[in-house]
């Protein structure tokens, strides 16, 4: 299966982005194509996490998942939002495709796990957090001219980011956040 073979070469290509290899594009495949099937990834994980969260309560109807499935995609936002951002700002030239499509694998590494320590405790979660900076730092180091200081910003506000997006969805779905 086709699926099956980009995310074993993308679990290949994220060890050797951490061990600091210098051949891991050659794992991912660095096109819009490539970027769709990752997209594709994270949907299917995104799914079933909604699908297992509700294993006991039932399966929410067609507007529900799709909330849910919203709500589970800030990663892929933050990610997204964060990096135009960051070329925007410093007039990079550096390739969108060379850090979507590892950083959308690694999101959905950060979506798995993220559930798996939630059903922990909560201030365990932060573990998660600190897992998906170091990814989105090493990936930023391995796929740009980006200096230590600028690859680490653009880790750390990336995660602030989808932090605080999901704090002001909170805060808006519920009633003490409402305005009315």
């Amino acid at each position: 299966m086709k699926l099956w073979a980009a995310l074993s070469n993308a679990i290949a290509g994220w060890m050797m982005i951490l061990r600091g290899e210098t051949d891991w594009r050659q794992r991912f495949s660095l096109t819009t194509p490539g970027l769709a099937t990752a997209l594709i990834v994270f949907v299917f994980a995104a799914f079933l996490a909604v699908a297992v969260a509700s294993m006991s309560i039932g399966m929410p109807s067609l507007g529900g998942v799709l909330t849910a499935m919203f709500v589970l995609a800030l990663p892929v936002t933050s990610l997204v939002v964060t990096l135009l951002g960051t070329r925007l700002m410093l007039k990079s030239a550096e390739p969108v495709h060379d850090m979507l499509v590892p950083g959308i694998y690694a999101a959905t590494a950060f979506l798995i796990i993220e559930g798996l320590l939630a059903m922990i405790g909560g201030p365990v979660v932060l573990l998660s957090w600190l897992g998906l900076a170091y990814l989105l730092f090493a990936l930023a180091r391995a796929a740009t001219a980006w200096t230590i200081g600028v690859s680490a910003g653009f880790a750390v506000l990336t995660v602030v980011l989808l932090v605080a997006m999901r704090v002001a969805l909170y805060m808006l779905s519920t009633q003490a956040g409402s305005p009315l």
